[in-house]
Parts: structure tokens; sequence; C-alpha cells
């Protein structure tokens, strides 16, 4: 079960379908001692299923009260029950179209360049690769086509340069980069954890007790 803020998503792996209900439940519960309300008509069921292997899967029964979707959207990132995030470029690139509109009326109004280039980035080309390292992979050939093609849009439109990274090159950085501070972290964590403790030695010219350094928590 994952919890996020207003959120909460349980997954059921195939081996374990029929204990659906029963963990439904037990969110149900914990909602109910933690003041919290679980709302079954706002909750949605989803079996994500490989495409290709789709006739091996019977159907699913629905829930109670609970309405099936073919896709969902997860932290701003639409997925469909074959794992597809077609949809997701689509429905992005939509919206940033929607700003392209609005830079031309900045440039109208006097705006340079390099301030043009500087919201293109923080605003278009955050929103476009928006946590990608999650679902750049499940992307088709197709689908990252599309999202590189708009970035030339902003080529064209003199928002972006042709030296400055693409989509798959930014993603792969972005990759790099989770990586990088996963890595940094566990190591970290793994010489806190072997590192000897030392005993802080009382000073002679303190006159406070030892004992009064002692009760200072340690890890």
């Amino acid at each position: 079960m994952h919890k996020y803020t207003n959120d909460t998503y349980i997954v059921v792996p195939t081996c374990n379908d029929r204990t659906r209900e029963v963990e439904l439940d037990h969110v149900a519960l914990w909602a109910q001692e933690n003041n919290p309300k679980l709302n079954r008509a706002k909750s949605t069921d989803i079996v994500f299923t490989d495409s290709r292997h789709k006739s091996q899967f019977s159907s699913l029964p629905t829930l109670l009260d609970v309405s099936r979707l073919s896709s969902i959207k997860i932290l701003g990132v639409t997925i469909s029950n074959h794992l597809s995030v077609s949809d997701h470029i689509c429905d992005v690139i939509s919206k940033c179209a929607q700003s392209l509109f609005a830079f031309k009326v900045l440039r109208c109004q006097g705006m340079n360049n390099e301030a043009l280039e500087q919201i293109y980035k923080a605003v278009v080309i955050a929103k476009l690769l928006h946590a990608s390292p999650a679902w750049w992979e499940f992307a088709t050939a197709a689908d990252k086509q599309r999202a590189e093609a708009f970035v030339r849009r902003g080529v064209h439109h003199g928002l972006y340069w042709t030296s400055h990274p693409t989509p798959t090159q930014l993603t792969e950085a972005s990759d790099n980069n989770l990586f990088s501070n996963l890595l940094s972290t566990n190591k970290q964590q793994s010489r806190s954890q072997t590192a000897p403790s030392r005993q802080k030695q009382p000073s002679l010219k303190s006159q406070t007790p030892a004992s009064h350094f002692d009760s200072i928590y340690k890890d």
C-alpha cells in the first residue's frame, strides 16, 4: 500500500487477487481509526495486463461500489491498464501547446529571448518531462518522437535552441542524477552504520559531570 496526500494506492499481485476486498476493508478500518473516511464511491479499480498476453488472464470481477477504469492518473502521470503512457504524452503536449500563445504575447510585449527561453524551460520543458524517470521507459518510439517533435516546435519559435539537450538526453541525465543520489545516500547510511562510535572524554576544565553529556541522544 502506498499513501500520499489525499491518495492511497493498493497494489495487489495476480496471485492474491482474491484478497482485494479484504485489503480494501483494512484501509477502511485504518481510515476509521485515524479520523479520515474511505469514500468507496470515489475509489477506482484498474487491472494492469500485458497486451501481448492478454488472453492468458481472465477478467476479474469488479468490487462493490468501486468503478473500474482503463487508465489512471498517479501523481500527475496517466498510465493505461496496458502500462502505456501514450495518453499521458498526448495530454501533456496538448497542455504545453496552449502555452505557446502566451509566449507570443510576452514577445510582443517586449520580453527578450533570454527571458523567454528561461520561462520555456521552467514551464513547458518541466511540464513535458514531469516525473519522466518513472514513465519514459514505458513510452514507445512513436511517443518519444512526438515529444521530440514538440520540442522542435519550440526551436522553430525561438524559445529553445538546437544546442540544448533533447527530451531523451534530459531524461537520461535525470535518471543518472537519480541513481547517483541513491548510491550516495546508501553509501552515507552504510558509513554511518559501520563507523565506530567515539566516546567523548570529559573535560578536566569543566565542572559539569560526565554523566550530563551521556544523556545526549546517540545513534
